[in-house]
């Protein structure tokens, strides 16, 4: 996902202007249904061209943004849905892969085939495709995250924790890996060696980690603690995404994130249906928007479980707990 820089200058100065003295969030200008019931997991591309979808009366499917197209069906068994709890693209979108508590299925996006299929070698918590979809990096019950070998099976490299790891991430040159746990700590460790580079403390369990694409840049966010923003090279934080404390109290954390690919722009959802763009340098927020519950009488929420930046400029999508993708804009003027 490539985004001009003249853009940029014109984009933070127009959304300075329109939020400057207003705290009102906007509203999503398109939404449309991919699962009825509502959504397990979700992961969008990096072009934020497709989405696969983890449903919870529906299994897996892969769907398309622009035209809001279902195109594959994505269950792990003939005949049966699948609980699909985790899932991921490679990098260039080529290849999808889902993953159920204790299997893995490797698809190819533009056939809709399953290329691969492997038991996994502990309870799976969180995946992330590494490039070129060679590997794939498992966050596990069992107190570890691994680097499974997706083409041919196998435990490449074994990062151990002290609980379980609930999530997980892979810079794009596919050489460090970034992982969260209930350990209280977030880590970045270098793949070829397997040597932990970097650890963050926390003060309470690590729910999500984020790594920017050239793997300078990490977010590890913790629920009753803070989200930090910090140096992969020295563990130095470059300051904390602001949270109220009664939020804090109340485990009100983020529950997605993504870094544009010039780390410029952080997005950010939350469990209150609630996605955030920020200014990395500043921590300076940008734009927030409110995505629509199921059902406005009703007390029941949307967390935001994927956010993605798409190769528009000044376009972004959420994905949303009860089932809907919604594509948000910031207003040009």
């Amino acid at each position: 996902m490539h985004i001009h820089k003249t853009w940029l200058r014109l984009f933070f100065g127009v959304t300075t202007v329109f939020l400057s003295g207003c705290d009102t969030s906007l509203s999503p200008n398109q939404s449309f249904e991919v699962a009825v019931k509502g959504v397990h997991s979700s992961s969008i591309s990096e072009d934020g061209s497709m989405a696969v979808i983890g449903s919870i009366h529906h299994g897996g499917s892969l769907w398309t943004t622009a035209d809001q197209e279902r195109h594959f069906n994505w269950n792990h068994r003939p005949q049966e849905t699948t609980t699909i709890q985790a899932c991921d693209f490679s990098f260039n979108g080529k290849w999808a892969v889902t993953a159920d508590p204790h299997t893995i299925v490797l698809w190819n996006t533009a056939t809709g085939q399953g290329d691969r299929f492997w038991t996994a070698p502990g309870e799976i918590l969180d995946i992330e495709l590494g490039p070129g979809a060679n590997f794939a990096l498992l966050g596990l019950d069992d107190n570890s995250a691994v680097i499974f070998d997706i083409r041919n099976g196998g435990i490449k490299r074994r990062f151990e924790h002290g609980n379980r790891v609930r999530s997980v991430d892979i810079s794009q040159d596919g050489k460090l890996a970034l992982t969260g746990s209930e350990d209280f700590t977030a880590r970045v460790w270098d793949i070829p060696s397997g040597k932990q580079l970097i650890q963050i403390k926390h003060e309470d369990d690590v729910q999500l980690v984020e790594i920017s694409d050239d793997g300078s840049m990490a977010l590890s966010v913790s629920k009753y603690d803070k989200a930090l923003l910090w140096n992969t090279d020295t563990g130095e934080a470059i300051g904390e995404i602001p949270l109220n404390a009664e939020r804090l109290k109340r485990g009100l954390h983020f529950t997605a994130a993504r870094f544009s690919n010039d780390n410029q722009l952080l997005l950010t959802g939350r469990p209150d249906q609630i996605v955030e763009l920020w200014e990395t340098a500043t921590l300076r927020k940008i734009a927030s928007w409110k995505l629509p519950k199921r059902d406005a009488w009703k007390p029941t929420s949307a967390a935001v479980i994927a956010v993605a930046f798409s190769s528009t400029p000044n376009h972004f999508l959420a994905t949303a707990s009860n089932g809907f993708i919604h594509h948000l804009t910031v207003p040009s003027e």
